[in-house]
């Protein structure tokens, strides 16, 4: 997920405005739960064979990060505790990620029967204890292996990447029937490519583009495979859909350049899985900035149209755009402040409730009616164990139910919403320090845990299903 600092709901905006007398019921099946992924949570960097991924190099390369995930919230080891944790909080789903490198050390070879072993005996508690096991293949921590010969960029990781998927697939079997290929592939290509903010750390925007691709057809690969492996799984991807909107709606300059961000953002990774093309818009404008753009293999766009069964979402925050000059690339959007009558956080992020039925119902309309899963939505806090032992995080609960307001809202509408997966479980490595961003405290010194004061609060609206503030 991405690193978000301090919410504070916006109370005095009309659209944001609820009363804590309302009552939020859900359909029957609908999937509560909480997500994780494993480089944040796991620590174990070295253990069991495990094999070194990119963001092992990068976050112990000095000068990168604050902090390692070397250890983290130490989840490897204490992982039956931590079941027991989801079961009080009785969610009906926890989504997490496979570490690539505990089934493959160097992206390929052989298995790694350890890290096979680990994952399906986590499975295995979860089911015991009713909880869907929901699988994230790949949350940005790469073989650095693969990373040392040219990591997304190069078409090996394609083949690599699609026969670690078929391993995860045949271990754990019909245990598991929800599978996420990618989380958020515009963070691992963009952010890691091009704007070298996280592993590995370059900065080619070309190279960034033809990772797109490459994820994409490995995305691909992946669903075409499960299919004749389990063909009752459900599979999809995760895209980080913020939404993007103009500085100035007056002007068309960031009118454009909040329909670039959108487009070069989620459009870049959507449209291809659902119309099996990239958006003509952004392909012109790369084109027209002498960007070299992806090499496309015949039959690349075939592999990469495959029917997926759900779209996974994560949201957050809006963001507003302009298209002017100062930022020394006219032709590219930066982001602005966001208008003073807005509560912010950190990083200039505007909280925007109402942005998360915006987008569901965008993509309900764009993408002809599919399931949506929101895999992401959560904030950080500024929490803290009181004289009590307890953690109080009031802002979370508000910032959580008013979030799954706008769900039920599209759900209302018409819009195929058949989940909500907050962030995150526990408080964890976020890419460079410690976040509060989980319904479980924990002190990374001894490591305990605490469910908080929004984990109760989270688990009693699921028993009754039905979601209130009082």
């Amino acid at each position: 997920m991405l690193l978000f600092p301090n919410c504070r709901p916006e109370s005095n905006n009309d659209n944001n405005k609820i009363s804590e007398s309302s009552a939020l019921v859900f359909p029957e099946g609908f999937l509560f739960g909480v997500s994780s992924s494993a480089y944040q949570i796991e620590g174990a960097h070295n253990a069991d064979g495990k094999g070194e991924s990119n963001w092992d190099r990068f976050s112990n390369t000095p000068g990168n990060v604050i902090i390692n995930g070397n250890v983290t919230a130490d989840h490897y080891n204490r992982y039956k505790e931590d079941v027991l944790l989801l079961k009080e909080l009785g969610v009906k789903s926890y989504r997490f990620s496979v570490a690539w490198t505990r089934i493959f050390p160097e992206g390929t070879g052989q298995v790694n029967q350890k890290g096979i072993d680990f994952y399906k005996d986590l499975v295995r508690l979860l089911r015991e204890n009713n909880i869907e096991p929901i699988v994230t293949l790949f949350h940005w921590d790469l073989p650095q292996k693969l990373e040392d010969k040219g990591g997304w960029s190069n078409r090996e990781t394609i083949d690599a990447f699609e026969n670690y998927a078929k391993t995860m697939f045949v271990a754990l079997g019909t245990d598991v029937t929800w599978w996420t290929t990618f989380n958020e592939p515009w963070v691992t290509c963009f952010m890691g490519y091009w704007m070298g903010r996280y592993a590995p750390g370059k900065k080619d925007l070309p190279v960034a583009l033809q990772c797109t691709h490459n994820i994409l057809v490995a995305h691909g690969k992946a669903v075409k495979a499960i299919r004749t492996i389990n063909p009752k799984a459900k599979i999809g991807i995760t895209l980080d859909l913020q939404m993007a909107l103009p500085a100035d709606q007056n002007n068309p300059d960031d009118v454009t350049a909040a329909r670039i961000v959108n487009d070069s953002h989620h459009a870049w990774f959507a449209d291809p899985i659902y119309f099996g093309k990239y958006p003509q818009n952004i392909i012109d404008l790369y084109a027209k900035e002498k960007v070299s753009l992806p090499v496309i293999q015949p039959g690349d766009m075939e592999v990469i149209n495959q029917p997926v069964d759900y779209l996974g979402l994560n949201y957050y925050y809006t963001d507003r755009f302009s298209l002017a000059k100062e930022n020394g690339k006219g032709w590219w959007p930066y982001g602005v402040e966001s208008p003073k009558n807005e509560k912010t956080i950190y990083l200039d992020k505007s909280i925007d409730t109402t942005g998360l039925y915006t987008l569901l119902s965008y993509l309900d309309n764009k993408y002809n009616h599919p399931e949506l899963l929101v895999t992401e939505n959560g904030c950080w806090t500024d929490d803290f164990i009181n004289h009590k032992g307890e953690v109080n995080d009031e802002y979370r609960i508000e910032y959580v139910y008013q979030h799954l307001k706008m769900c039920r809202k599209a759900i209302d509408k018409g819009v195929k919403v058949i989940g909500y997966t907050n962030w995150s479980f526990l408080d964890d490595y976020e890419w460079g320090s410690f976040g509060r961003m989980g319904m479980v405290y924990v002190d990374f010194k001894t490591q305990k845990r605490i469910i908080k004061k929004s984990g109760y609060w989270y688990s009693e609206c699921i028993k009754n299903n039905r979601f209130q503030l009082d």
